[in-house]
């Protein structure tokens, strides 16, 4: 997804919880990595009532909407694993076949022992191998409740799901 590789690399995640325009309670994970060129990765994430599941909208344009699988991994920390994807741009709609694309499994989890949370991501196609992937631990920041800024909106909002 990006050209570049590091390791410790810097990298911020941004979680804002609000309700979107079509009135769904809605979650986002905007990520920054200080690598050579700043790079940014916006997630915004619903539960679709219609789907029995949560949609994953991957870009500030919402072009691909990802059904994830969200399950308690052996640490005791959340586990969410991509499955089928849509791509949407205007009045065009399709299912996008994973041939092209990537499985993700992300894993976040608190650890004890160092009172750190702790992310792991790995995105694989099954036949060109891994895609994309970071871990790293970070610790929280806690802000009052307010609006989401504007600049980690969506551009534009899709409600197909």
């Amino acid at each position: 997804m990006f050209p570049e590789r590091g390791q410790s690399v810097p990298f911020t995640i941004g979680n804002y919880a609000y309700v979107d325009e079509y009135g769904r309670e809605t979650v986002t994970w905007i990520r920054n990595f200080a690598t050579r060129k700043p790079r940014r990765f916006d997630a915004y994430m619903i539960f679709s009532e219609q789907r029995g599941r949560i949609v994953d909208y991957l870009g500030t344009h919402q072009h691909l909407a990802v059904d994830i699988d969200l399950s308690v991994d052996e640490r005791g920390g959340l586990r969410l694993r991509s499955g089928a994807q849509r791509f949407y741009e205007g009045i065009i709609g399709f299912g996008f076949p994973l041939l092209f694309s990537g499985v993700a499994e992300v894993c976040e989890w608190y650890e004890e022992k160092d009172h750190r949370f702790h992310i792991e991501v790995n995105v694989a196609n099954r036949a060109w191998g891994p895609l994309f992937g970071y871990r790293g631990s970070f610790d929280i920041e806690w802000i009052s409740e307010g609006d989401v800024p504007a600049e980690l909106l969506p551009v534009r909002c899709e409600r197909r799901e």
